[in-house]
């Protein structure tokens, strides 16, 4: 995913800074839209994976607090390691998404560019 959306910041991007025309600018609004409410759904999805998972780790330290054994402590290094890397993942696709709707503002700026200019 974050190969994806690396990928697709930097054709976005390019395709904004070559358009001249208008109805190109449509499409290229049409896109975006729809990769953001892609990416707004991936985002929710990893926020409630995350949470899920904080929710378990906690659970497990309750546990090996009142019975510290070896297997629960070997299960929570395993949990907290998978949650370091759920809150990584998920920082990135948090500021992508901010990244996007600041390339939308970019289109709308183009868009009444386009506009003034017609007058």
């Amino acid at each position: 995913m974050t190969e994806y959306l690396t990928t697709y910041m930097k054709y976005i991007q390019e395709k904004l800074e070559k358009c001249s025309e208008p109805s190109e600018l449509d499409g290229i609004m049409s896109e975006h839209l729809d990769k953001i409410a892609f990416m707004q759904h991936e985002r929710i999805v990893h926020f409630l994976v995350t949470m899920l998972f904080s929710v378990i780790l906690t659970i497990f330290i309750a546990v090996l607090v009142f019975t510290p054994n070896l297997p629960v402590l070997i299960l929570v290094t395993i949990i907290l390691v998978l949650l370091i890397f759920y809150i990584k993942h998920y920082y990135f696709l948090e500021n992508t998404v901010q990244k996007m709707y600041k390339v939308y503002d970019g289109i709308l700026e183009k868009q009444r560019k386009f506009k003034e200019n017609a007058r």
